[in-house]
C-alpha cells in the first residue's frame, strides 16, 4: 500500500471552489495508485473569526471550552473535502481528532501529540482511497478535544507521517522555501534542499513555511517534507536529513517586533541571574539574545523579547527583583532579529567576518550564535538594508 500524507492549509481551502480544485488534485494521486491521508486546516479566516466569537463573550475564555470551540473549523474542511471527493468517485471518509484517535497531552490550547493510534486508519485504506483529517487537533486522556497551538495542522501531518511510515507534503500559498523572504528581496533564490537543522533554525528564527514543531518530529523519524503551492505545478522544496550540495549559508531569516530589556545596576550576584531568568521560564515566557556585562561594580543584563510579551515579563522581573532597592529596568521597541543560516558553517571559517563586514554600517545593539547561525538584533529601520547586504555577501 503506498501511502501518502498531504496538508493543505487554511488559504488553500478558503472557499468550496479551492476545495474543489483541492479535490481534483488529489484525484490525479489517486489514479496513480496512492493512498492518501490529507489533512486540513479550517478554511481561511475560520479560526481567527472563532477566537473573535470568544473574546466577544470573554476576554479569557476558558481554555477547554475554547478548544470544544475552535476544532469546529477544522471538521467543516473535512467534511467538505470529503464531499468533493466522494462526488469524483474517490472513496473517502472524514475523521476528526477523537476518530482518527490522536492522543494528546492535556495543555488546552497548546496541547502536544503523544500517540497516534494508526491501525484504525491503515484499516480504512483497505476500504478507502483517501482519510481527510481534521489538523490542528487531538484528544487528551479524558475525551476532550485540544488543539495543537500555531503550526498545529503541519504537526498533525507529520506526526500523522510518522505514524504511517509515510512521506509528508505540504501544500499552502507558498511554493517553497526561499534564501530569503521574496517580499524582503524579489531575487532571493528558491531552494530545493534544505536540511531538518537548517529548517529548524530557520522556522524559528521568523520563516513561516513550516512550524519548528513539525520539523522537529520529521527529523526525530526521518520523514521526508515537501513543500509547495497547492495551486500550481512548479517544484517546490524538500527537507531532508543531509545536502550533498551544503552551501556555506543557506538562507536569511528575519523576526519583526523585537523589544530589548535592559536590567541595570544590578549586583554582582550570579544567583540572582539565574532566578530572573528561572522566573521568566516558570511563566512560560521566551526571552533570546542575552547579554550580561561585569563592570566589577555592578552587573548589566540585556535580551530580547517579542513586543506582546513585554506585560507579562516585567511582572516576571518585578517579582524577580522585588527585594533590591537600586535597580533601574528599561525597554527598547522597534527592533528586528536578522539571522543567517547554513550547516556549512560548521566546517568554514570567516563566516562571522563577512557577516560584520556586511553589516558595518548598521548599529548592531545584541548578538547570538551557534554552529549554524548568526543571530543579530538592530533597529527595524536598518532592516532592508541588511537584507540586502546580506543577501548581495553570502549570494542568496
Amino acid at each position: 500500500m503506498n501511502i501518502v500524507v498531504q496538508k493543505f492549509g487554511g488559504s488553500s481551502v478558503a472557499d468550496t471552489d479551492k476545495i474543489k480544485l483541492i479535490a481534483e488534485k488529489i484525484q490525479k494521486r489517486v489514479l496513480q495508485g496512492n493512498k492518501l491521508i490529507v489533512v486540513v486546516s479550517a478554511m481561511g479566516k475560520t479560526t481567527d473569526n472563532l477566537l473573535k466569537l470568544a473574546k466577544e463573550i470573554s476576554a479569557k475564555p476558558d481554555p477547554r471550552e475554547l478548544d470544544m470551540l475552535l476544532t469546529t473549523g477544522e471538521q467543516i474542511s473535512i467534511s467538505l473535502l470529503a464531499i468533493a471527493l466522494n462526488q469524483l468517485n474517490i472513496r473517502s471518509k472524514s475523521l476528526n481528532a477523537f476518530q482518527a484517535e490522536i492522543m494528546t497531552t492535556g495543555d488546552f490550547n497548546e496541547a502536544r501529540i503523544k500517540n497516534i493510534k494508526s491501525q484504525k486508519i491503515f484499516d480504512l485504506l483497505e476500504e478507502f482511497d483517501v482519510i481527510t483529517i481534521a489538523g490542528f487537533q487531538g484528544v487528551n486522556e479524558e475525551g476532550d478535544l485540544t488543539t495543537l497551538g500555531r503550526g498545529g495542522s503541519d504537526t498533525s501531518a507529520v506526526a500523522l507521517a510518522a505514524a504511517l511510515h509515510a512521506p509528508c507534503e505540504i501544500y499552502s500559498d507558498v511554493d517553497g522555501i526561499y534564501t530569503c523572504d521574496p517580499r524582503l528581496h524579489p531575487t532571493a533564490k528558491k531552494l530545493k534542499y534544505v536540511t531538518y537543522d537548517e529548517m529548524l533554525e530557520m522556522a524559528s528564527l521568523g520563516a513561516k513555511v513550516l512550524h519548528s514543531r513539525s520539523v522537529e518530529i520529521a527529523k526525530k523519524f526521518d520523514i521526508t517534507l515537501y513543500c509547495a503551492a497547492t495551486f500550481s505545478e512548479e517544484e517546490g522544496s524538500y527537507i531532508v536529513k543531509e545536502n550533498i550540495e551544503q552551501p556555506v549559508v543557506t538562507g536569511l531569516s528575519v523576526m519583526d517586533n523585537q523589544t530589548q530589556v535592559t536590567l541595570s545596576h544590578l549586583p554582582e550576584d550570579y544567583t540572582l541571574i539565574h532566578k530572573i531568568f528561572h522566573n521568566v521560564a516558570e511563566e512560560g515566557l521566551n526571552v533570546d539574545m542575552i547579554s550580561v556585562i561585569d563592570d566589577d561594580a555592578s552587573l548589566t543584563v540585556s535580551f530580547s523579547i517579542i513586543d506582546e510579551s513585554k506585560e507579562d515579563v516585567e511582572t516576571a522581573l518585578h517579582h524577580s527583583l522585588k527585594d533590591l532597592e537600586k535597580w533601574n529596568i528599561s525597554y527598547h521597541p522597534g527592533y528586528s532579529k536578522l539571522s543567517i543560516v547554513g550547516v556549512g558553517m560548521r566546517s568554514s571559517s570567516g563566516v562571522a567576518s563577512k557577516f560584520f563586514g556586511a553589516l558595518q554600517e548598521i548599529p548592531i545593539k545584541l548578538v547570538t550564535t551557534s554552529e549554524i547561525k548568526i543571530s543579530c538584533l538592530m533597529e527595524t529601520s536598518f532592516k532592508q538594508k541588511a537584507v540586502e547586504s546580506l543577501t548581495k555577501e553570502f549570494d542568496l
